[in-house]
């Protein structure tokens, strides 16, 4: 299990999974983005609850019987004892048990990635970040748009001046799928996220809503102070929201607006923000992720490339294929894991990571992410009004 980089032989990065069984989406998703740049080997996995599933979907991904177990907590007691036990291990269950697997792992000394959010509670999310600091473990979120080679360069040029003070942040994040009561079906994803004991207290504002939110305080480097939130859930008797609309004040006076929604027939995967400046514009669609148009004042619009010549380091770090080639989701986790795995190598050697060197989302984007859905969902209950941050 070595890889050569630079003039020695490396081993690659012991990693378990929980969740990620047959049928589950992003589970899949999270092992063809750690296998990119093989870095990881994954040795073990707590893929299902029902113990015969959970050894039937280890075997169809090849992880050996001795090491595919019934309950996360067996997982994290044995591995913690093997010598060759993982060193991390990816989360990939519904929202509800993120919190008790993770601190779980933590206390085996055991790093965590998680999918997002981290938690379905602000206190929770704060204990997994105080565990993670008392424990010196890493604890990553993989909101994955972060790493999108042309998000990396829109902050850059936001760093840089290029857009002036920045004004207004629009983001939105629209998908068509929950129109229909999806959740009476047997539709196994639709069912948990619209159960607020498996989702929280969010519906699409905490599924989809928290990735806009990340993105928008991620690309500017603005911290938001406060939200105004209107939630509705239009498809009788849901019992969380599908569409969001949402008000945000961010330091320095800049004003935003989120609209995340699963009821927008037409919407497959609509992400999009644009920010806006005194010297210049930004817009940048998921769905058309290789390009960045930049529209600077009182001149025509211009479409950056992803992988042409004059990005910024960071962006030509994560682009992978040359330009003109398809590039996006899976790639995007794929960086984040190859940034966590850079990590997780320092954190090996004895040492931790500079914080100033760490784009990766962490357990504090985690809980920002948990706290913005808490406080939407406060502020959509007392009649819509302003919620501090």
């Amino acid at each position: 299990i070595d890889f050569f980089k630079g003039d020695s032989y490396m081993k690659r990065i012991r990693l378990g999974m929980v969740g990620g069984g047959e049928g589950a989406f992003i589970g899949e998703v999270h092992r063809m983005a750690s296998r990119l740049d093989d870095r990881y080997t994954l040795c073990a996995g707590a893929l299902c609850s029902d113990a015969k599933k959970a050894a039937r979907s280890a075997l169809s991904i090849g992880i050996s019987q001795e090491r595919s177990y019934s309950t996360y907590q067996e997982m994290a007691s044995t591995e913690s004892d093997l010598i060759d036990g993982i060193e991390v291990v990816a989360i990939v269950t519904p929202n509800h048990l993120h919190y008790p697997i993770a601190k779980e792992f933590m206390l085996a000394g055991i790093h965590v990635i998680c999918d997002k959010p981290m938690t379905i509670g602000a206190q929770e999310a704060r204990e997994l970040i105080d565990l993670a600091k008392t424990s010196n473990l890493m604890l990553a979120v993989t909101y994955n748009y972060s790493a999108y080679p042309m998000i990396r360069h829109a902050r850059a040029m936001v760093q840089s001046g290029e857009l002036g003070k920045l004004r207004v942040v629009q983001t939105k994040y629209t998908q068509d799928w929950l129109t229909e009561p999806l959740e009476n079906t047997n539709h196994k994803q639709a069912h948990w996220r619209v159960d607020p004991k498996k989702s929280g207290v969010g519906g699409c504002v905490g599924d989809i809503g928290t990735h806009a939110y990340h993105l928008s305080c991620f690309v500017t480097q603005l911290k938001a102070t406060s939200l105004c939130a209107d939630l509705s859930s239009f498809v009788d008797g849901r019992r969380l929201d599908d569409n969001a609309h949402i008000m945000i004040r961010y330091e320095g006076n800049t004003k935003g607006m989120i609209w995340s929604s699963q009821v927008a027939p037409g919407n497959g995967n609509n992400l999009e923000i644009q920010i806006y400046g005194d010297k210049g514009g930004l817009v940048w669609r998921q769905e058309q992720p290789n390009e960045l148009i930049f529209t600077p004042i009182n001149k025509s619009s211009q479409t950056l490339l992803r992988g042409s010549a004059g990005l910024s380091e960071n962006a030509n770090a994560l682009s992978r294929v040359p330009v003109g080639h398809p590039e996006g989701y899976i790639e995007g986790f794929a960086n984040l894991y190859r940034e966590i795995a850079d990590a997780l190598m320092i954190y090996r050697s004895g040492k931790k990571p500079s914080p100033g060197d760490i784009l990766f989302p962490t357990g504090e984007d985690g809980y920002d992410g948990v706290s913005f859905v808490e406080a939407a969902v406060q502020s959509n209950n007392e009649g819509s009004v302003w919620i501090s941050l």
